[in-house]
């Protein structure tokens, strides 16, 4: 049986290897320690079913726990060389593309060709000089956090995604940080008391944090800045957190919170003094796509913590919501451990690696008809995500960022 399996597969190999199929190509990540990657072996067969072929770098999924093998028997190519697979590749899939990369991606970069295409995280609104790095070398590229939130492009979300696995390790490094048990537990030696959780961002991040605190038996509590969100926290079990602040315009379109001017900030601040104070564990989730954090828990708020509380800040990356908080480090001030987290997803790879492909797989598959690409921009999924084309930045909100005309690109 098995016999009759590889004869199939060989056959279906060679004869996409003699059309014109287009060629997908997985690298390595280059970023300092990322363990994730672009595609897991599960995934190509509805690749393959489209009429595209899959080649993989030599080792690109090894730290996630998918070995060369594993894509091998799933009719995946293998490519030691990864000069040879950026020269063979029509579309690039990576977890960080050079936008989002850009010391460790400069040699990629350097060798893309006109036309291929590049889809990724890639922080198009941080990174200008890489967009248009890109834009210079006639490269399409597409920025998988620019997936819009509408119902049909759930199955493609990776900021949702990688949210998840976020708020989940968040809770675990807080209750592995903490000088108490978040559980109550009754003991011969006595009641321990449970522990008490704030919960800062109520997104997808903040929820999975409420979910996974509550499972550990913690005390949660939770605020966000938009009122709608309210229904889902306490659907967790946790109490909502109401501040007295005007918040009616407080999300956007696309169901992330708005940035807010600095004199609201500092009223949250000052309300949420005593929240702070009364917690053993702060998880702040709160921010704003393509703009520095707001600031939320200042150094006087961390003075009036108990001794051995603990902060997890899930913005450090970009800038933080404490403002203590150090990217990548754990420090103690005023007796209170602050971490900073900066890519909390690729610590759980295999899971993350698995989520992502999915959303990865699902926006290509979106763009692919008949194993060609096709670029259709009155399709908002595709619209929003299209970040370079035909020599030039397209995207008009990145546009507006690095101050350039509007351009109308049509559709091809």
């Amino acid at each position: 049986m098995r016999d009759v399996e590889v004869a199939r597969r060989e056959k279906v190999t060679e004869r996409k290897s003699t059309s014109d199929s287009m060629k997908i190509g997985v690298l390595r990540e280059s970023f300092p320690h990322e363990q994730r990657v672009a595609l897991v072996p599960s995934s190509l067969a509805s690749l393959l079913a489209a009429n595209l072929e899959v080649a993989i770098e030599k080792d690109a999924g090894i730290a996630a726990g998918f070995t060369n093998q594993m894509y091998l028997e799933k009719g995946a190519k293998i490519f030691s060389s990864r000069s040879e697979l950026l020269g063979a590749a029509d579309i690039l899939l990576y977890v960080r593309s050079p936008g989002a990369n850009p010391d460790h991606g400069k040699g990629d970069l350097n060798n893309f060709k006109p036309g291929q295409v590049i889809i990724g995280l890639s922080e198009p609104f941080s990174n200008s000089g890489v967009t248009q790095a890109l834009a210079a070398r006639g490269v399409k590229s597409f920025a998988m956090e620019l997936i819009p939130r509408i119902t049909r492009a759930q199955s493609m979300d990776a900021l949702s995604s990688m949210a998840t696995i976020a708020g989940y390790k968040a809770v675990l490094l807080a209750a592995s940080a903490l000088p108490r048990m978040f559980p109550m537990l009754m003991t011969a030696a006595g009641t321990i008391a449970p522990a008490r959780v704030f919960i800062v961002g109520a997104g997808v991040a903040g929820l999975q944090a409420i979910a996974t605190a509550r499972r550990l038996g913690a005390v949660v509590r939770a605020y966000d800045l938009r009122p709608a969100v309210r229904e889902q926290v306490e659907s967790l079990g946790a109490k909502f957190v109401e501040l007295p602040l005007e918040t009616d315009n407080s999300e956007d379109k696309g169901g992330y919170a708005k940035a807010e001017d600095e004199a609201f900030y500092q009223r949250q601040r000052d309300m949420m003094t005593k929240v702070v104070q009364a917690s053993d564990v702060v998880i702040t989730t709160a921010a704003v796509p393509g703009r520095k954090a707001p600031l939320l828990v200042t150094n006087e708020m961390v003075q009036t913590m108990s001794p051995g509380s603990v902060i997890v800040d899930l913005a450090a990356e970009r800038g933080g919501n404490c403002e203590l908080t150090c990217p990548d480090e754990t420090i103690v001030q005023h007796e209170v451990k602050i971490l900073g987290p900066s890519n909390l997803p690729s610590t759980v790879p295999y899971h993350a690696s698995q989520m992502y492909a999915k959303n990865i797989t699902s926006f290509l598959l979106h763009l692919v008809e008949d194993g060609h690409l096709k670029i259709n921009l009155e399709d908002e999924i595709i619209r929003e995500t299209l970040v370079t084309q035909d020599g030039e930045i397209s995207h008009p909100r990145v546009r507006e960022t690095l101050g350039l005309r509007s351009t109308n690109t049509e559709s091809l």
